[in-house]
């Protein structure tokens, strides 16, 4: 076990790539980060900055081939996640660490009923027999929010709705009692309304539990409400780390300021126009030799072009991957 105030997850210089007929795409590229118990690390980015797949790295979850971890630690208790056999790994996959996936939709098997398929994880983690997992089962219904939910454990997912689908994963997510939740977009598939509702579930169960959680999004607003820190990823790669508070009062990487303008916002009765940020990702085909955000970067300047920032501690637990937040002597080193 970790010494007391350690993290319970601590990700250090992860890279994965994947192979395909076009050459290697580099995905993750020396991803770097820690949860500290009880705590809620927020993960923004646009689609295709390496949010899940990080995530997905971490819990051997990718296909491999063509996937590849090239190096990196994933500590779990101090224990390192890659180097653990496939069955101490499928132990710790919904017993300690529990994963929802983005669309509930397609992540629950519609061939099954929804009690067994919460049941599933009791029986293989936690050892209970049939009687009991269906007792436990109905519990964690109840838990998420689903009305009668003793008397929908024989339904199937069809029979439920795109949110309570939502709370049925939730649910199986929770089913051991994991130590840490990821969650992956949990709300995209959903209209705002039941957004607000799974929102507002996850906080109370949360505050209830206790557990570390890492939630990944593409909303800066969601995360605004509910994060302890964010990590923002561009590029495969962490571009700026910070307590929330902070990240929404002191944005220092050129990419996190302009997520931050695209978020809707209304002051007194002016509606402020959103903005877009120009230009497209970079292609992941080479592992990157410069700022992967400098072509869509207003502020770009020669450095950005000759190497890659490392991230750079500004204070106040905040660090940031650019050259611009960095002293002149060392960026221009």
């Amino acid at each position: 076990m970790p010494e007391k105030g350690s993290p319970v997850l601590d990700v250090r210089n992860l890279k994965t790539v994947f192979k395909t007929r076009g050459g290697e795409v580099h995905a993750v590229n020396d991803v770097s980060f820690s949860l500290a118990p009880g705590e809620l690390l927020g993960v923004v980015g646009e689609s295709g900055s390496g949010k899940s797949v990080t995530m997905m790295s971490l819990l051997g979850l990718l296909p491999m081939p063509p996937a590849e971890i090239r190096h990196g630690e994933v500590l779990f208790d101090g224990k390192d996640l890659l180097k653990t056999d496939a069955e101490t790994l499928r132990a710790i996959r919904g017993g300690k660490i529990g994963f929802i996936f983005q669309d509930p939709m397609t992540s629950l098997n519609p061939v099954f009923t929804v009690g067994f398929q919460i049941m599933e994880p009791l029986r293989e983690h936690m050892g209970m027999d049939r009687r009991q997992a269906r007792a436990r089962a109905a519990e964690l219904l109840d838990l998420v929010g689903i009305p009668g939910a003793a008397g929908r454990l024989d339904d199937y997912p069809h029979q439920f709705s795109g949110g309570m689908r939502q709370r049925v994963m939730i649910a199986i997510a929770l089913a051991c009692d994991p130590r840490v939740l990821i969650a992956d977009e949990p709300t995209t598939a959903l209209d705002v309304t039941i957004q607000a509702q799974i929102i507002e579930l996850m906080k109370e169960l949360l505050a209830k539990l206790g557990m570390a959680v890492i939630w990944i999004t593409h909303d800066l607003g969601v995360i605004a409400g509910i994060a302890d820190r964010v990590v923002v990823m561009y590029g495969g790669q962490v571009v700026e780390h910070a307590p929330v508070k902070e990240l929404f009062r002191n944005p220092r990487h050129p990419y996190t300021q302009a997520l931050l303008r695209t978020v809707p916002s209304v002051r007194g009765e002016r509606v402020h126009r959103l903005t877009v940020i120009e230009g497209q990702p970079p292609l992941l085909g080479q592992q990157p030799t410069s700022c992967p955000f400098r072509d869509r970067c207003a502020q770009a300047f020669e450095p950005c072009a000759r190497a890659n920032p490392a991230r750079f501690d500004v204070g106040a637990g905040h660090d940031v991957a650019c050259f611009l937040a960095q002293p002149a002597e060392a960026a221009h080193a």
